[in-house]
């Protein structure tokens, strides 16, 4: 089982503090450093310092960072047009040394859609638009002539499809969601992960078989199968209720829903997931300051998994 710390700029953080969290994460051996691709804060709270976009971060963590491997979970269809992505992604591909992964998803925050301008379809035609994004980015990255897509929502016409990516073929593709017939779908048919983010054990497993079930019909074998769960691990009571707190949630609820509790409650868990086959989990890190919390998990929970 891989750890990757994954985190919620978006909640309120600048590209120095992400910078700290990923290079803290790199020296202690976590696998690595993801984040999320949202433009507005979601629920209650001082909005401040405001929004840093997902490859503009990456892309600097590239060149500050030499092992850990970098993405997003998820970067949202809707905020970037397919070819210009494949750009953006290939381009930092290089300028890490071949170490980034590209989480894609339809978006679905509507309020920053609204407060940045950015048009938000309906599900249907997001799903529409995500099926044909897929195609056209793994597309762009493996045409050895120039590329040309015609779809219902884009169309390229003699693409030099350049630049290439440091990773061959490709650098790794994430679908993600608990959708039962898209999502698996397409997992079986673009993807080399498939993750499933906050949900409980019972429901992970039932979502990770409706994927296996589809890449079995679609004819190859199943994909990587990660999960993301919020991460609260403490030495004691006292020292998990503060990091719960800290966070705005409740341990009894974080028990249950997350990640938390002492490191061999966590380990005991983490055990749970690998059994229903998960390679990997992204552990949901909210408070950035805490860079103790890392260590803690570093420690006492890496070395177990």
């Amino acid at each position: 089982m891989k750890l990757r710390i994954f985190t919620e700029p978006q909640q309120g953080a600048t590209y120095d503090d992400l910078l700290r969290v990923a290079q803290t994460a790199e020296r202690l051996g976590f696998d690595a450093f993801f984040r999320s691709d949202h433009y507005l804060r979601m629920g209650d709270g001082d909005p401040g310092p405001g929004p840093t976009d997902a490859w503009i971060t990456l892309a600097g963590l590239a060149r500050e960072t030499s092992r850990i491997r970098l993405g997003t979970l998820v970067t949202a269809g809707t905020f970037r047009l397919p070819g210009p992505l494949a750009i953006s992604v290939a381009q930092v591909d290089q300028m890490s040394g071949g170490r980034v992964e590209l989480g894609l998803g339809t978006g679905w925050f509507e309020e920053e859609h609204t407060a940045y301008g950015i048009p938000f379809p309906p599900l249907g035609e997001r799903f529409e638009r995500f099926e044909e994004q897929l195609e056209i980015v793994t597309g762009l990255w493996a045409a050895a002539k120039p590329f040309s897509f015609d779809g219902a929502h884009y169309r390229l016409v003699d693409s030099p499809g350049l630049p290439k990516p440091a990773q061959r073929p490709r650098p790794p593709l994430i679908v993600g969601g608990g959708g039962a017939k898209r999502t698996p779908r397409l997992v079986a048919r673009f993807a080399d992960e498939y993750n499933v983010p906050f949900l409980l054990p019972e429901d992970t497993a039932a979502a990770f078989d409706r994927v296996r079930a589809a890449c079995e019909e679609a004819g190859r074998e199943t994909v990587l199968l990660s999960a993301a769960q919020i991460a609260c691990v403490g030495r004691d009571e006292a020292e998990i209720a503060q990091r719960a707190a800290a966070v705005g949630r409740e341990v009894d609820e974080l028990r249950v829903s997350g990640l938390a509790g002492t490191p061999q409650e966590v380990v005991d868990k983490i055990g749970r997931f690998a059994e229903m086959g998960a390679e990997r989990l992204y552990l949901q890190i909210l408070d950035l300051d805490d860079l103790e919390h890392l260590e803690l998990i570093a420690a006492e929970v890496l070395p177990h998994v």
